[in-house]
């Protein structure tokens, strides 16, 4: 048996602490199999949830999808539970064997075509994230932070339940789905925008997969498979992006803290140069305050994964060098997801200027972590 796997069954943290390396900003946590049912709240677990089957919206061709639904195959528990479902598991995995020092969990919350449902669906994620999975016994490495599903498009619920869990330890983030209509620059979202400022958290978003109309639909309509859907999702947040801004969010709420997780980051470039080009052209009509890329880089973080990784490495480098990379950039495994991306393998094509801003100085600013953590015996060390 070795240290960790003894650490692990003994529940005792070390009182010697290590310096933070590495925080990874997207590690997916999954239920056990019907373990938020009896967490949802009435009447939304009778009227909806038990008795509404939900299909799939969308066909998903990853690698090997109808073996390993885009898991990692060394992801799913030995007791046939889904990836992700095993605290343990994911400690080994994530935290003792690939060098995260502290993982932002994110659990997926599909949206539903009815606000106060999502709304229940969060209610219900909330307390499982907290009983299953940040618990003094499940956390007692101190590695885990959650993150306080909310449906913005019902406000008044999803600042309800930022209030409830506001000031639980190890909730770092606010976590939202880009799908809602209309657009994030709407005033109709400020409550929960104060809220977040109120309590000194940062805002994610997640990419998703909604219900029928909920699902995000470019000018030309709905995409046909998994591969250009995907694609779409950094339209989408270039949208998100270009309302907070022209809308004056960031004028009204200037702490407010926003992430895109998964949803890249290379298109922020150009996107940048265009709403600068723009706010020179047209300044005389518009009542933002500063440059549009000064508030991308004040207000916006962005995950690593995906990396859009060209042939040609010099081309990324020269890429992340002019989006001062080391300003907007987290590191990000997706863990357990096929499309898991290695912090050792990451940080290898990353510019050395902006190696420590992107694995751990940003996250550690952003999400307000302590800069050490209980040392764990045999832990990989990334650099």
């Amino acid at each position: 048996m070795t240290q960790a796997q003894t650490e692990v069954e003994h529940r005792v943290p070390s009182t010697e602490r290590v310096a933070v390396r590495v925080v990874d900003s997207d590690v997916h946590p999954m239920p056990r199999q019907g373990r938020l049912t009896d967490l949802i709240p009435e009447p939304h677990r009778s009227k909806y949830f038990l008795s509404h089957h939900v299909g799939d919206t969308i066909v998903y061709d990853a690698p090997d999808y109808a073996h390993s639904y885009a898991m990692r195959i060394d992801s799913f528990p030995t007791d046939g539970e889904f990836a992700g479902s095993d605290p343990d598991l994911a400690f080994r995995q994530l935290i003792i064997g690939a060098g995260s020092d502290i993982a932002i969990l994110e659990p997926g919350l599909r949206m539903a075509r009815l606000p106060e449902i999502t709304q229940a669906a969060a209610s219900a994620t909330n307390t499982w994230l907290a009983q299953d999975w940040l618990d003094g016994h499940n956390n007692w490495h101190e590695r885990w932070r959650g993150s306080i599903s909310a449906a913005a498009e019902d406000p008044d619920g999803a600042v309800r339940e930022i209030e409830k869990w506001a000031g639980h330890p190890y909730m770092a983030q606010i976590l939202i789905r880009a799908e809602p209509r209309p657009a994030w620059g709407d005033p109709m979202y400020d409550k929960v925008w104060a809220a977040a400022v109120r309590h000194n958290l940062p805002v994610a978003c997640h990419l998703s997969r909604g219900n029928y109309e909920t699902l995000p639909m470019p000018p030309v309509g709905y995409p046909s498979y998994n591969h250009d859907f995907m694609v779409t999702y950094s339209l989408l947040a270039a949208n998100q992006v270009m309302s907070m801004i022209f809308d004056g969010v960031f004028d009204r709420f200037p702490t407010l803290r926003i992430v895109l997780v998964e949803h890249a980051f290379s298109w922020i470039l150009p996107l940048m140069w265009r709403m600068d080009a723009i706010y020179a052209a047209r300044k005389p009509w518009l009542e933002i305050k500063r440059k549009p890329s000064e508030y991308v880089k004040d207000h916006i973080k962005f995950t690593t994964q995906p990396l859009d990784y060209p042939e040609d490495k010099t081309e990324l480098t020269r890429a992340l060098e002019w989006m001062e990379a080391d300003k907007i950039l987290l590191f990000s495994s997706d863990y357990p997801h096929w499309t898991f991306d290695d912090p050792r393998w990451l940080v290898k094509h990353l510019p050395e200027s902006a190696r420590e801003a992107i694995m751990f100085g940003n996250g550690i600013k952003t999400y307000g972590l302590p800069d050490t953590v209980p040392v764990l015996p045999g832990q990989v060390k990334v650099f």
